[in-house]
């Protein structure tokens, strides 16, 4: 009772016009429709929070994916060439963050089984070091990463890219390098047979059916190349990853080239943000609908209130103070509404592993596929600065769509209103 004595009279009205509707049947109409708004919010609220929260998790899994394949910064040397790779991997372990670091070739070839021939990129490895850089050597589903032996010609092939060269591991296939040889009867292709000695599955199609491994050495001979082409470089975390870059950019000698992780995939992380964006403003219109509908709630009020209003200034009250208490009574409303869309939302982003396999299997229904889809599980990856954004927007477009209501209650005029009482 002490707190409501020492409110200003704008918050005590305002919040008795919030909760009004037990007495006559217009005034259970308006809390009716007021109560609707604030569910509309809610919902609006709930519904942003949640999509933005499984669109996070998607970008997060395919991430992943996508780094446990490439690394996390990969070092050029401008002459396409680094035979001192040990040197410069020593220069970048100066950076504490740099937790490992491993030589590579990056070539393009062809593959040939058959009568069936596929484009693939060609990595040349060396299996000691590669499980500092990558996480290949665990997604190994066939086969065994220790194959890759110098001078062995053996090679791992993603998932995809195995079935549509139907072979297995000890299957034999044909790389064609682009370089050809000349010999006097002209330039001819130079082709080598290798044996597959392992399958790997990182969950990417595009690495799945489009990358294979080999042995370094055995990359060198291939495609006649006297050291590795780069260095790769993994770190602790990979969200500073570009920072990492910046600072190696002034700690490693020589002429080189540092790229990082969401350089290399730019094009992808640029669609995924716009995305993201264009999601955000499709559901921010369901806020702010449900948010303007406080304008016509309101406006009935003040219409049902012109008499309350008229005495409120003949008592004294300013047209300022008319104005606040219906500004209170739609911001209470939004706030009521956000903090329940909220609590909402991030209740059913945090439990969306249980919520989604219910309903699942409630409706007999899978949303993804296995056959189709690689993931299979719908993610979610809640971010509070999402929801602190989502929340004052919900609350800042409440608060403007009680202007012109408070405003036109502000310029009720007492003896008219009173007239007809």
């Amino acid at each position: 009772m002490s707190l409501t004595k020492n409110m200003p009279f704008e918050w005590l009205v305002g919040m008795r016009y919030t909760r009004a509707g037990r007495r006559g049947g217009r005034n259970s109409f308006i809390s009716f429709i007021s109560l609707i708004s604030m569910a509309g919010i809610a919902l609006g609220v709930a519904a942003l929070i949640v999509v933005l929260s499984v669109m996070n998790g998607f970008q997060k899994e395919v991430r992943d994916r996508m780094l446990s394949v490439l690394s996390h910064i990969e070092v050029f040397d401008a002459s396409g060439s680094m035979p001192d790779w040990k040197a410069t991997a020593k220069e970048a372990f100066q950076l504490k963050e740099v937790k490992g670091a491993a030589p590579y070739i990056a070539a393009q070839a062809m593959l040939i089984r058959e009568d069936t021939v596929r484009g693939v990129v060609i990595r040349g490895i060396l299996p000691e070091e590669e499980p500092k850089v990558s996480d290949v050597a665990s997604q190994i589903r066939e086969g065994s990463f220790t194959s890759l032996a110098p001078g062995e010609f053996n090679i791992i092939l993603g998932k995809e890219l195995a079935r549509g060269l139907r072979v297995h591991v000890g299957d034999k296939v044909t790389m064609v390098a682009p370089q050809g040889q000349i010999t006097p009867a002209g330039v001819l292709p130079r082709l080598k047979q290798f044996t597959v000695g392992a399958i790997f599955e990182a969950g990417h199609n595009e690495y799945d059916s489009g990358l294979a491994f080999i042995h370094i050495d055995d990359a060198m001979r291939m495609f006649k190349l006297d050291a590795p082409t780069g260095l790769r470089l993994r770190v602790e975390d990979m969200q500073r990853a570009p920072e990492v870059a910046m600072e190696l950019s002034h700690v490693l000698s020589g002429n080189l080239l540092i790229l990082d992780w969401s350089k290399q995939n730019r094009t992808w992380f640029a669609a995924v943000q716009t995305e993201k964006r264009m999601m955000f403003i499709i559901l921010t219109l369901i806020i702010a609908v449900a948010a303007f509908n406080l304008v016509s709630t309101l406006v009935m009020t003040v219409t049902d209130k012109q008499a309350d209003i008229a005495i409120l200034r003949t008592l004294g009250a300013s047209p300022g103070s008319i104005m606040k208490i219906f500004i209170i009574q739609g911001a209470l409303v939004g706030l009521f509404g956000t903090a329940i869309g909220v609590g909402l939302g991030v209740t059913v982003a945090l439990n969306i592993d249980v919520i989604v396999p219910f309903i699942e299997h409630l409706l007999g229904v899978q949303f993804l596929s296995k056959d189709i889809y690689l993931i299979t599980a719908l993610p979610s990856d809640l971010r509070w600065p999402d929801v602190w954004t989502i929340g004052s927007v919900a609350v800042v477009l409440a608060f403007f769509a009680t202007l012109y209501p408070s405003w036109r209650a502000a310029n009720v005029r007492p003896a008219e209103a009173l007239r007809y009482e």
